[in-house]
């Protein structure tokens, strides 16, 4: 398992357990709002017995067994200060209301005379908690029911919101950390992919220099023409991928330049590099494809998407090449008959480090994608793949006029 494999891995379980806890959170918390919900409708079940009972001693003075007791009983419905409470009869009349925040002030003095304005804000209250199962049925006598109907307080539906909210501002923090530390990672690849090619190329100069002085000795001692010619040859590509390099880490000389003519000279040197039992056939649009690019750096795009079917290809197959006008947009397809990638790694194998083979280092791919995406604008993916057929890789630059 590779290093990629093992970060989706861990991706997944922190997931899993993000979901695991939000979960218990959740269920603890609704627990916790159900416990309140049904405290309170028992304080409301209570509030109905008071209201029966007073109701039936108001009916018969006698029965009341002593002042203190009618009391104790107004204590219990003057005590509810949270619970928003409607009372009414048989015929829908309101008989009482408690804890709702009226539209218009009370007159103190008769507390139980409702304005125009707080009758109508108080019946459409009504016909909400009617629709609801907050409702307690008070049988005062068989010809005589009186109902009460009461909403959540202000405590519980707070309670039934904070979990969410909690929630929502935790997400929130976690995308922000995420984002943060990807940012960062990042930056520090940049400026590990910077300071690599920078050394590479500074530590190539040297010897390349010493090895074209050297070049020009060799005619002099008496060396074939054509073998310093064929040396000249590995030297200036020396100075070519030291050259590319150089380039990395900063913005490339952007210069006009036909899409076509780039593909045919990457195209053209790979051909003779390549195995003989593998096929390269190159197809190139008919019109002019005018792009911003630079000439070195898209070469080695080129060469590195050509090696890589090479080596899917383990010695034998063929690759296509084509280019074509889309959309004003030039694109190059590479497909080969390899034995193709699975599709959880087609955006894998553009990662630092992602390699299939047992020697190399996977950089060939993430270096194309950083020259397409960074340095033209553009954009490189795998176009099309299926297991032991062969894959495609596009890139898509956008023409100049």
């Amino acid at each position: 398992m590779n290093i990629y494999d093992l970060r989706r891995f861990g991706v997944a379980l922190f997931l899993l357990v993000t979901l695991v806890l939000v979960g218990m959170f959740l269920y603890i918390s609704n627990n916790l709002v159900h416990d309140l919900a049904r405290q309170e409708r028992e304080r409301m079940q209570i509030w109905a017995d008071a209201t029966k009972q007073i109701a039936d001693i108001g009916a018969n003075p006698e029965a009341a067994q002593s002042p203190d007791n009618l009391e104790f009983l107004l204590n219990i419905i003057e005590q509810n200060h949270t619970i928003p409470v409607l009372l009414t009869d048989n015929d829908g009349n309101i008989l009482d209301h408690r804890n709702f925040d009226l539209p218009e002030p009370v007159d103190s003095l008769n507390p139980y005379e409702l304005s125009p304005e707080n009758e109508h804000f108080l019946r459409e209250r009504l016909a909400s908690l009617e629709k609801r199962a907050n409702v307690i049925h008070i049988i005062i006598s068989p010809e005589n029911m009186q109902h009460l109907y009461y909403d959540d307080s202000k405590l519980l539906k707070k309670l039934s919101w904070y979990p969410y909210v909690q929630i929502v501002i935790m997400l929130a923090f976690i995308l922000v950390v995420y984002f943060a530390v990807n940012s960062t990672r990042r930056a520090e690849q940049n400026k590990v992919w910077v300071g690599l090619s920078k050394e590479t190329a500074h530590q190539l100069g040297t010897p390349i220099s010493s090895l074209m002085a050297w070049m020009q000795l060799l005619p002099e001692l008496g060396v074939d023409r054509d073998t310093v010619e064929e040396m000249n040859k590995d030297v200036t590509r020396l100075s070519t991928i030291a050259s590319r390099f150089s380039k990395i880490g900063s913005r490339p000389q952007m210069e006009s330049e036909d899409f076509n003519s780039l593909v045919f000279h990457a195209t053209s040197y790979m051909r003779t590099r390549i195995s003989s039992r593998i096929s390269l056939e190159v197809n190139l649009c008919d019109e002019p494809l005018p792009v911003r690019a630079s000439a070195p750096l898209m070469e080695w795009v080129m060469e590195n998407l050509i090696k890589n079917a090479v080596d899917a290809m383990e010695g034998s197959g063929s690759i296509t090449v084509t280019t074509s006008l889309v959309n004003g947009m030039a694109e190059l397809s590479v497909t080969d008959t390899g034995k193709g990638i699975p599709r959880k790694n087609h955006k894998t194998v553009f990662n630092p480090g992602y390699t299939t083979k047992k020697r190399g280092w996977g950089l060939g791919l993430a270096l194309a994608k950083r020259i397409i995406e960074q340095y033209h604008c553009g954009r490189i993916f795998v176009a099309w793949s299926e297991l032991g057929k062969g894959t495609t890789f596009k890139v898509e630059l956008p023409c100049t006029a």
